[in-house]
C-alpha cells in the first residue's frame, strides 16, 4: 500500500478514496509477483487483508478556520508576513481536534439557546489551554466564520470585569501580609481620580460590611477589590499581569481591579493556566513546531516552563477560586470534580465572562456584541458564560482522571516585607 502511494500520496490516500488505494496496492502486489518476490497466493492473501487505517491527524485549513487564523497570526509574529506568504512551511499545531470540534458544537448550541432568549447579534469566543505546557488545545473566535472572519479569541480586547480580580488578590497574597482569612470591609469609599473622585459600587448595590478576603472574592464584591488594590499598589498588580503574559495596554487607574481594561480571551486563558500550574508559566502557543519542505526545523516550541509566581500565593488563590464555583457566583460551572474559576460581568452587561480551570485544562469563555452594545439586564458571567464553560469542560474531561490542586500548606508562606 505504501509503495502505491508514492506517485500521488494525497490522491491515493485511503482517507480520501479507499478503493483507489486498494487498486494501487494491487498494482504493487502484481509487480512483486512478476518479479518472483512473492507467490500468487501471498499476493492474493495480502490484497484480501483489510487496511487497518486510523483517523487522519492532519486537517485542512478550511476545516478549522479560526485555528488557521491563529496559526497565521503567530507565524507572522515569528517570521514576518512576507516569509509566511511565500509558503513552504509545514506546521504542527497544538490543537486537539476532538476538543476543537466539541468547542465549536457547544458554542453553536449556546448561540441558538441565547437567540431563543432574545440575544440577537451576540458573539461567543472560547480558548482552552493545557496549563502544563500552555499549548492551546481549542480556539473558537466567533459563532460563524462565514459571516465574520474576525477572530475574537486573539484579536478582540474586551473588559474582563470581575474576572480580573484574581490578579489583585494574588498580588495581595504574594506580599505575605494577607491570606484567605484576612479581614476587609465592604463599605462606601471614595478615591481621588484626576479632577474628581471615584466611588466604586457593588454589582446590584448595597454593602456587606466586614468580611474575609475569601468571602469578598467568592461573592465578587467590587469595593473590597478596589480597596485591596490601593493597599497593594496598582503598579504591583500591573507587574503581576505582565508576568502572566497579558500584553494589552494597562493604566494604573483606581478602577483597574474591576477589570476596566481590555484583554483577549487568549491572554486571560493563558494567565489563569499559570495559576492552575502553581505559578509555572510558558508562553501560550498554537504551534508545536515548524519545518520547511526538506524537514529542516524552523521553530521548536517545546515548553520550557518558568516559575513566575509565588507557589503559596498561587495555591491560596486556587483554593479561594474553588469556592467561587462551589458556593459563589460561578456555581453554574460545577463539573463534578475540583475546579476553580471566576465570573466576569462589566457595567451595562457589555461583556460577560467565565474563566476557569482544573490542573490539566484551563478555558476562557466570553460573550458580547462586536459594537459594544449591552447584552441586556441580568446577563451575567455566572448565568450565561459559566454554563458554556461547564458544557465544554465536561466533554473535554470525559474519561480523564480527576486531578487535584496542590494545597497551600505544601509551600512556605512568603515573609512580609516592610
Amino acid at each position: 500500500m505504501m509503495g502505491g502511494l508514492i506517485q500521488a500520496p494525497e490522491a491515493y490516500s485511503p482517507f480520501i478514496d479507499y478503493q483507489e488505494t486498494k487498486r494501487r496496492q494491487k498494482l504493487v502486489l502484481d509487480r512483486l509477483q512478476e518479479l518472483g518476490w512473492i507467490s500468487a497466493q501471498q499476493a492474493q492473501d495480502a490484497y484480501k487483508e483489510p487496511l487497518k487505517i486510523g483517523k487522519p491527524t492532519a486537517w485542512r485549513p478550511r476545516q478549522v478556520p479560526y485555528v488557521t487564523e491563529a496559526v497565521i497570526q503567530e507565524l507572522n509574529q515569528r517570521f514576518g508576513s512576507e516569509t509566511v506568504q511565500k509558503g513552504g512551511m509545514r506546521v504542527q499545531t497544538t490543537i486537539d481536534l476532538n476538543f476543537q470540534r466539541q468547542a465549536e458544537a457547544i458554542i453553536q448550541q449556546a448561540h441558538r439557546q441565547l437567540r431563543g432568549r432574545g440575544l440577537a447579534n451576540h458573539e461567543i469566543a472560547l480558548v482552552a489551554i493545557d496549563p502544563r505546557t500552555h499549548f492551546v488545545k481549542a480556539i473558537v473566535g466567533g459563532v460563524d466564520y462565514k459571516s465574520s472572519q474576525y477572530n475574537r479569541a486573539v484579536q478582540s480586547r474586551r473588559q474582563p470585569g470581575s474576572a480580573f480580580k484574581p490578579f489583585v488578590y494574588y498580588a495581595a497574597f504574594a506580599t505575605g501580609k494577607y491570606d484567605a482569612g484576612s479581614y476587609i470591609e465592604d463599605r462606601p469609599v471614595r478615591y481621588r481620580d484626576g479632577n474628581g473622585y471615584y466611588e466604586p459600587k457593588n454589582y446590584g448595590g448595597g454593602y456587606a460590611g466586614g468580611m474575609s478576603l475569601r468571602t469578598a472574592l467568592i461573592q465578587s464584591r467590587n469595593i473590597p477589590a478596589v480597596v485591596l488594590g490601593q493597599k497593594v499598589g496598582l503598579d504591583k498588580i500591573i507587574d503581576v499581569v505582565r508576568t502572566l503574559g497579558i500584553d494589552s495596554p494597562l493604566d494604573p487607574v483606581v478602577s483597574l481591579p474591576l477589570g476596566a481594561i481590555g484583554v483577549t480571551p487568549l491572554e486571560i486563558a493563558g494567565a489563569y493556566a499559570t495559576l492552575a500550574n502553581d505559578g509555572w508559566h510558558s508562553e501560550p502557543t498554537v504551534i508545536v513546531r515548524v519545518t520547511d519542505t526538506r524537514g529542516n526545523l524552523l521553530l521548536d516550541n517545546t515548553p520550557e516552563p518558568k516559575l513566575v509566581l509565588d507557589p503559596w500565593a498561587a495555591a491560596t488563590l486556587n483554593g479561594v477560586l474553588q469556592g467561587v464555583i462551589d458556593e459563589g457566583t460561578g456555581q453554574a460551572a460545577q463539573i463534578g470534580r475540583q475546579a476553580a474559576g471566576k465570573t466576569g460581568t462589566t457595567s451595562s452587561e457589555r461583556d460577560v465572562w467565565f474563566v476557569g480551570y482544573v490542573p490539566q485544562l484551563a478555558a476562557a469563555v466570553w460573550i458580547g456584541n462586536d459594537n459594544y452594545a449591552p447584552l441586556g439586564k441580568g446577563i451575567t458571567g455566572g448565568g450565561f458564560a459559566a454554563p458554556i464553560w461547564r458544557d465544554f469542560m465536561l466533554k473535554a474531561l470525559n474519561g480523564q482522571q480527576v486531578q487535584y490542586f496542590t494545597s497551600a500548606t505544601k509551600f512556605p508562606r512568603p515573609k512580609p516585607k516592610n
